[in-house]
């Protein structure tokens, strides 16, 4: 049973490791293109404002029919956009993990709980306008 437990535990620390790193790549990956191709960001006091990069106005992408597109392009702004939702989807790879987990265990009352926190995650950003 021990060694059961210790396999879950690192399957879930890969999961969150590998989601970190990889987010964190696309990120400066990202942010290298968006520099590149925008070096008006670059200067600490510029005309840009963290208000009007986070303005509806600004091109960065607001939606996933954007962020696709964006990304098509090459472009860093939707890149790194890409690389916050990795960062934000990890967790919710994590809780999935944990239900595979629990059923591995043979614990079903733990993964029918953690299958239900499953559910108000993921239900969560379709309520949000995610």
């Amino acid at each position: 049973m021990a060694e059961k437990v210790r396999r879950v535990e690192l399957a879930i620390s890969l999961v969150l490791r590998i989601g970190v790193v990889v987010s964190v790549a696309v990120i400066a990956a990202g942010l290298g293109l968006m520099f590149a191709h925008h070096g008006a960001y670059l200067p600490i006091r510029g005309h840009f404002s963290y208000k009007e990069l986070t303005s509806k106005a600004t091109p960065f992408p607001h939606s996933f029919a954007s962020l696709g597109h964006s990304i098509a392009q090459g472009d860093g702004r939707g890149i790194v956009v890409l690389g916050v939702l990795i960062l934000i989807l990890t967790p919710i790879l994590r809780v999935a993990v944990g239900v595979v987990s629990f059923l591995y265990e043979k614990d079903p009352p733990m993964a029918i709980v953690t299958l239900y926190v499953l559910i108000v995650l993921v239900g969560s950003f379709f309520l949000a306008g995610v």
